[in-house]
């Protein structure tokens, strides 16, 4: 892992969100939804050692609906210097299976999770925050598609917009064309709500008999899985079950992987990948998780990874509103929206990354707020990627207008004044209030404040005949270029140096016969 590090970090390292993972039919988060948040924690992009995973576990006697929290590993979300939680969600009780003595309609669990994830007293380490303050990533795979697809549909009418919806082989139901005897109506998962910004969806139609077939998504990224032989073999949905060990695969790059049930081997890691989305022998880096925040793939790329034909990347950006890949009909209304969450969509550092202290960071911010009532903005520089831990430096408050549920209003060439912000390299976040809820959004991009550069000062010492000390002062990590001259108009170098501090000493030896010796530093180019 190291080669990816060095070859593919770039100057940029985005996290602080809340990635939700869920089964389908018949399963649970003990298993490979366990394996795939761990491996979110180990993928070669994620910002440092430290995030919380919990396991959420939704269940029902019949008639009432509980839930119930447990850390499960990592740190406290205050401790945290990634901001990232990772939710394992379980509602195997109600997700059907030979043993299971509850199947619910996804309509119904998702209603269930989604006041999970708005309410600010479900778990008590938050400290009076709510899961859905973050940016939001959805991935769920077969029922779970249909559930995490109804999710963000739920959120939407709160106003709550989500960063990311991933569909591993959705199959809902008696829905989208499915028929399933004795089995409830689930939710369906064809299409993409105005209040996701970006969603891919992974399928196959490869399985015959018991084994259920995944579907295409209107307004996703849609990644058809064309091979997918071995991994899950020998068991009653092996293509099915592949779709998530696919996935798995593109956050977990090892050879072999094995995901607590099933294994990528050379042989899948040799077929079931298409040639764009590897590098080398890490088939499968530029695919699947690689659109996550965390992966940092272009989103917006009008790349098509299976070749000319084929779906674009950029056909699972939003286009209902021009956000920065043009406009098209690729989302399906809201059924009602009743603006209670105010939203920052996008936040970039469009300018330099690299700025003299005093100058300005340029940005350029979306938002979208429902609600009846102008909303406050704020913006912090911040040494990690956590606002709980109040460690951030404010360089922005003021009000924002609302925009209405049918507009998306921006901030281009926003200054960030860093006179106040002391030396050295931060992320940014933007944090929108209307007073009651709030959500926060970090700029991918880092930033970095340098002292302004001052031309160095020398003091010159004779030692003997033929050595003279030359003290230079300047600032740190500045590049000086020594020089000398006989006469104050031809210079010549003499030697070059990066201050790794503010004084430097250099000795120079003259010839013995020297008559007039001058020097002058510069800095280095």
């Amino acid at each position: 892992m190291y080669l990816l590090w060095s070859v593919f970090t770039p100057p940029s390292l985005s996290a602080h969100g809340v990635t939700v993972i869920t089964h389908g039919y018949d399963s649970d988060a003990d298993g490979w939804v366990a394996a795939m948040a761990g491996d979110i924690t180990n993928y070669y992009l994620f910002p440092g050692t430290t995030f919380t995973i919990y396991k959420i576990t939704l269940t029902t006697d019949g008639s009432n609906y509980f839930y119930q929290w447990q850390r499960t590993d990592g740190g406290p979300p205050s401790a945290s210097l990634s901001g990232e939680i990772i939710v394992k969600l379980d509602w195997s009780q109600m997700a059907g299976g030979l043993t299971e003595p509850y199947d619910i309609s996804t309509y119904t669990v998702a209603s269930v999770a989604n006041f999970v994830l708005l309410q600010t007293n479900i778990i008590s380490e938050l400290g009076g925050h709510a899961l859905a303050e973050y940016p939001i990533h959805l991935i769920g795979h077969s029922r779970g598609g249909s559930l995490m697809s109804e999710l963000s549909h739920l959120l939407g009418e709160n106003g709550v917009w989500v960063d990311h919806l991933t569909t591993l082989d959705p199959h809902p139901f008696n829905n989208d064309g499915n028929d399933d005897p004795f089995f409830p109506t689930d939710a369906p998962a064809s299409s993409v709500y105005a209040n996701v910004l970006f969603a891919d969806n992974y399928w196959q139609d490869l399985g015959v008999g018991v084994d259920p077939d995944g579907e295409r998504v209107s307004g996703a990224y849609n990644r058809q899985l064309y091979s997918l032989s071995g991994g899950y073999a020998g068991v009653l949905s092996p293509y099915h079950d592949n779709v998530h060990l696919w996935y798995d695969g593109t956050i977990n790059l090892n050879t072999p992987f094995f995901d607590s049930a099933a294994t990528i081997t050379s042989s899948e890691r040799l077929s079931w990948w298409a040639p764009y989305e590897d590098y080398g022998s890490y088939a499968g880096l530029f695919a699947g998780f690689y659109y996550s925040l965390i992966g940092r793939g272009n989103r917006m790329s009008t790349d098509q990874p299976l070749g000319a034909g084929f779906p674009a990347v950029v056909n699972g950006y939003n286009q209902n509103w021009d956000i920065g890949a043009g406009t098209s009909l690729n989302r399906t209304a809201l059924s009602t929206n009743i603006g209670t969450w105010p939203d920052i969509l996008k936040f970039n550092v469009t300018g330099t990354n690299t700025v003299t202290a005093g100058s300005s960071v340029i940005t350029k911010f979306f938002y979208q707020y429902a609600g009846s009532s102008n909303v406050t903005v704020q913006i912090y520089f911040d040494r990690d990627f956590n606002p709980y831990n109040s460690n951030g430096i404010q360089v922005v408050q003021g009000l924002v207008p609302k925009t209405g549920s049918a507009s998306v209003n921006y901030y281009q060439n926003l200054a960030l004044a860093t006179t106040n912000v002391p030396l050295g390299t931060y992320s940014i976040y933007g944090k929108i209030s209307d007073g009651v809820h709030t959500r926060y959004l970090y700029t991918p991009e880092l930033v970095t404040v340098i002292s302004p550069s001052q031309p160095p000062i020398l003091d010159v010492l004779k030692l003997n005949k033929t050595q003279f000390r030359i003290g230079v002062d300047g600032t740190t990590g500045e590049s000086v270029v020594l020089q000398n001259s006989t006469n104050l108009l031809s210079w010549s170098p003499m030697v070059t140096n990066v201050l790794a501090t503010s004084r430097w000493v250099y000795t120079n030896t003259v010839p013995t016969n020297f008559t007039r010796q001058f020097y002058r530093a510069i800095l280095g180019r």
